[in-house]
């Protein structure tokens, strides 16, 4: 449903469940290229009408940075969006995607390439994964999450990591409830035959993902050993799917002190393509609980 009516429809605000600002800014962003591709405005020009640059339209364009109120309104006229009500919808959409999510209390912690993935994530209906070294994070116990944390952050204090479990902890809520997100996770057997933190770190961590298997939203496969060579060889990838159809389907890569997000149609395709043949490539979803057991008998 768009915030913008088509020619003939009454105006109405873009209703949305999840993701806080994240998506808002990423809707918003959608409107205003719309609008300004309809009237064929170059970014360039855009950007000259609110003092900015051609990278601060694509920016606000993709809904990677806030937005000023006063930018919406100059552009909507430049755009020709005179209606009264219609620009109101739209500025108050401005003014929302402003307001804090949840995850803003740690937002000291939190890059910014990674806060946007905090507030997909949030959004998401739909989360495809494929690991290689760790287990998927929303699967991930407390302990096993602290382990991992440490590798990143040595030197941090004990208060600072107890914040970033805390921060890992409350995004599994997203696996929870009437709206809970569908995780289809696959693992790599590295990642669960290495002991991070120890054996019984590592015992505690492989029960929870046997008991999550009884979760109806989680899929869990594992890619064995014996796969020799596989689709996915170029590491680990998420794929973002909502449930609102102006959001399009988001590939994240993370890497050491940053993150891409793809979102061209024929890059996200590609990476489908990988993670479906990864799904036939793994074993089966039944299988998944007797590997396991199969993992805790010999920690």
């Amino acid at each position: 449903m768009n915030a913008v009516p088509e020619a003939g429809e009454e105006p109405r605000v873009l209703p949305y469940s999840r993701g806080g600002p994240t998506v808002l800014r990423i809707l918003l962003g959608a409107q205003l290229r719309r609008l300004r591709r309809a009237k064929g405005i170059s970014p360039d020009d855009a950007g000259h009408i609110i003092r900015a640059s051609h990278a601060k339209i694509s920016r606000l364009e993709l809904g990677r940075v806030s937005f000023k109120e006063r930018d919406v309104a100059d552009l909507l006229t430049m755009y020709g969006l005179t209606d009264p009500q219609e620009r109101a919808i739209l500025l108050t959409l401005a003014r929302e995607a402003n307001t804090p999510g949840w995850w803003h209390k740690y937002s000291d912690l939190l890059p910014n390439w990674f806060e946007v993935y905090v507030g997909l994530e949030e959004a998401a209906a739909v989360i495809r994964s494929y690991e290689v070294q760790f287990v998927h994070g929303l699967l991930q116990t407390p302990d096993y999450a602290r382990a991992v944390i440490r590798l990143g952050h040595e030197d941090s204090p004990d208060e600072e990591i107890d914040r970033r479990v805390a921060l890992r902890v409350a995004r599994q809520k997203r696996l929870e409830g009437s709206e809970a997100v569908k995780l289809w996770s696959v693992v790599d057997e590295a990642a669960l035959r290495r002991p991070l933190g120890g054996r019984e770190v590592m015992r505690g961590q492989v029960e929870h993902l046997l008991e999550m298997t009884r979760n109806p939203n989680v899929t869990l496969q594992i890619v064995g050993f014996d796969r020799g060579g596989h689709a996915a060889a170029g590491g680990p990838f998420t794929i973002l799917r909502f449930d609102e159809r102006e959001l399009p389907d988001v590939v994240y890569l993370e890497q050491l002190t940053s993150a891409l997000y793809l979102e061209k149609p024929e890059e996200v395709d590609r990476y489908m393509q990988v993670m479906n043949t990864l799904c036939v490539e793994a074993r089966p979803v039944t299988q998944t609980a007797a590997f396991l057991e199969d993992v805790l008998r010999s920690l």
